[in-house]
């Protein structure tokens, strides 16, 4: 089985963890590197993919500014989402090549891992024909944006764990005017260790994909090369 290097770095400044995708994402093309999982929560920011639509962001970029907020147009495929404190955000930068290589196939596998996590919780959550993400009933409780290229991917997903769902009315939620949005801390009336979560998903994310989580230390990852090395010499 190929290996998952998985690591989770806390609470993070979105444009930090881009760069470090970019970083890993050429090095995984490069074949330098094996799949990678980055676990873990940003200060408040919103970001559009490149398929968005501004209008759907409802507070202008200068009070965002004003309140510390910050504003990305990234990469991405989807519209406009919101990542801050008590959301799990997860980027696998993993190769799909091969028997693998469907980027539909993809987004179903991700969503079964956020399924499987939170059915340990008692939530039965469900897919949308109609949308990509997580749903209980009527409410997006997680959601999905990702770019493929070479068969590798970056982005990914966030699920909304103890977030302040407050920070979803100041924009359209990935462009659905219809449906809500939700949280684990709404539905079980409590809040839940994010971390924990980190560990279920990262858990779900091996099983599904057929790979062996091996975790690196948060410092550690921005030389992750060096510690590729070193976890295939105690492989071998």
């Amino acid at each position: 089985m190929k290996t998952l290097q998985t690591t989770y770095l806390g609470l993070t400044r979105y444009q930090t963890v881009w760069d470090l995708q970019k970083k890993l994402f050429d090095l995984r093309v490069a074949g330098e590197i094996n799949d990678v999982l980055l676990l873990n929560e940003h200060h408040p920011v919103y970001t559009l993919g490149k398929s968005s639509d501004d209008n759907h962001l409802l507070t202008e970029q200068a009070e965002l500014e004003r309140q510390g907020i910050d504003l990305h147009h990234i990469d991405r495929g989807g519209d406009v989402t919101f990542h801050g404190p008590g959301q799990l955000v997860g980027y696998p930068i993993m190769s799909i090549a091969g028997e693998r290589a469907d980027v539909h196939r993809y987004l179903r596998d991700i969503e079964e891992v956020i399924i499987r996590t939170l059915a340990e919780y008692g939530i039965a959550a469900t897919r949308d024909s109609d949308f990509t993400g997580v749903w209980v009933g009527n409410n997006k409780i997680a959601a999905l944006g990702i770019k493929v290229s070479h068969w590798v991917t970056m982005h990914g997903f966030a699920l909304n764990v103890n977030t302040d769902l407050a920070y979803f009315d100041r924009i359209i939620p990935c462009g659905i005017f219809h449906k809500g949005v939700t949280s684990m801390e709404r539905l079980l009336g409590r809040q839940v260790p994010l971390e924990e979560i980190a560990e279920r998903i990262t858990i779900h994310t091996g099983q599904i994909f057929e790979t062996v989580p091996v975790a690196v230390p948060s410092d550690e990852i921005w030389n992750l090369p060096h510690q590729e090395s070193a976890v295939a010499s105690i492989q071998s």
